[in-house]
């Protein structure tokens, strides 16, 4: 059976005491929540970020590797290649040098 009575002014202060301590731990783990939230949002940011200017430094790079050995629009020879002509070309005067010096 139920105790109808009304409650007295302690149990009264208990049970708004009781309720605002529920209402502090609910906004405590909202609050903790919410910084979860933010936290975890940041660093999808950075992460996205840090993506982002990978993608934009390989785009770069590309471009300037596509610079040196592709020929321009006037088709003079790209600088990458002039430069692999010029090793290749040393390498065989060193060869034919030796062989020239070694007879």
């Amino acid at each position: 059976m139920r105790d109808i009575a009304p409650l007295s002014d302690e149990e009264r202060a208990e049970l708004e005491e009781l309720r605002r301590e529920r209402v502090q731990r609910a906004e405590a783990a909202q609050a903790a929540h919410e910084r979860r939230e933010l936290e975890r949002l940041k660093s999808e940011r950075a992460a996205m970020e840090r993506e982002q200017a990978a993608d934009e430094r390989a785009a770069r790079l590309r471009a300037k590797n596509a610079r040196l050995m592709e020929p321009d629009d006037d088709l003079r020879m790209p600088v990458g290649q002039k430069v692999v002509l010029i090793v290749l070309a040393i390498i065989v005067l060193v060869v034919l040098t030796t062989l020239w010096l070694g007879h």
